[in-house]
């Protein structure tokens, strides 16, 4: 199954108790439909992901970035706060498309950006040949 989304917070890496390493994020996804009144309706799903092939990615995986992903999906239910019985969607990611978005890529592009736009010690003296 592949999904398409932002991260809703920067990836974090775990360790397991059998001393393995595992990188966390978030994912929302966005999908429009229109209902029987013919009214646009936005729909937003969350995925908490897994990603137990690499950690090294976890620099770039920021908040914001658009990532695309390819894994499978199961459900993990859980008590909330009030004993209601709720369920979270879990994306086990096996590949990461990144398609960019994210802080520090948006940084890097600014300073980049910045860097073209200045030239070195430029004299502003009025003997200027013009």
């Amino acid at each position: 199954m592949n999904i398409i989304g932002r991260l809703t917070r920067d990836a974090e890496v775990r360790t397991t108790s059998q001393e393995k390493q595992v990188m966390n994020f978030s994912v929302a996804t966005n999908d429009s439909y229109r209902n029987k009144q013919g009214e646009r309706r936005e729909q937003t799903t969350y995925f908490d992901c897994s990603y137990w092939i690499s950690p090294n990615v976890v620099r770039i995986l920021t908040k914001g970035t658009l990532v695309e992903l390819t894994g499978r999906v199961s459900t993990r239910p859980w008590k909330a706060n009030n004993g209601e019985l709720r369920a979270s969607l879990n994306f086990h990611t096996s590949t990461i498309k990144l398609h960019g978005g994210g802080k520090k890529t948006e940084n890097a592009q600014t300073i980049t950006n910045d860097q073209k736009t200045k030239t070195p010690n430029q004299d502003t003296g009025d003997d200027l040949p013009f």
